[in-house]
């Protein structure tokens, strides 16, 4: 009988499995939203409610166990100084799981594993501000009188076909390793 097994396997052997599940949650608190499959989103999320109560505890035990988990100093502290006091208020439930569509290759459920309480500053900057970059300097040049020459692309002619005869294989290997005799 199976009583008292808790958890997934997710068709991996112990030391895969806590690879997966500490990969999980560094990707989870540092983008704080990921997408994957509703079985790792499943045992992912208890991992970071866990990392999450070990941050607003804040004692050195507590920090010891997150970075015996995350095996990365640098995520360890973030967690405890700004990740975990945005969760003071809340009693648990510190992530959630967002259904999306099928993954196309295997079908299988694909979901979002985000925090419910995320930081204010944005993830990526916008595409725009480089594009607006671009053209004060294009402005700039034409304004100078400085305009772009633009070189003449190079007119590669349509390789011929001979529809009847062929090339032997050999004197074309023949030519590409033919060494040249002489000091030239």
């Amino acid at each position: 009988m199976r009583h008292g097994i808790a958890g997934n396997k997710l068709s991996r052997n112990r030391s895969l499995r806590k690879a997966t599940m500490r990969d999980i949650a560094k990707a989870t608190l540092i983008r704080q939203r990921i997408t994957t499959t509703i079985a790792i989103a499943k045992e992912g999320r208890k991992v970071v409610d866990r990392l999450i109560t070990m941050g607003k505890k804040g004692t050195l035990l507590e920090k010891r166990k997150a970075f015996a988990l995350l095996c990365d100093h640098q995520l360890v502290s973030e967690l405890f100084e700004n990740i975990a006091p945005r969760f003071k208020t809340r009693q648990g439930g510190y992530t959630r799981i967002i259904q999306m569509n099928n993954r196309r290759g295997d079908n299988a459920s694909m979901v979002l594993l985000e925090l419910t309480e995320k930081s204010e500053a944005p993830l990526n900057k916008p595409k725009v501000e480089k594009v607006a970059k671009s053209k004060v300097v294009d402005v700039e040049a034409q304004a100078e009188g400085q305009e772009e020459k633009k070189q003449p692309k190079k007119h590669v002619p349509p390789p011929t076909e001979d529809k009847g005869k062929k090339k032997p294989q050999g004197s074309i290997i023949k030519k590409m390793f033919q060494r040249k005799v002489g000091g030239e």
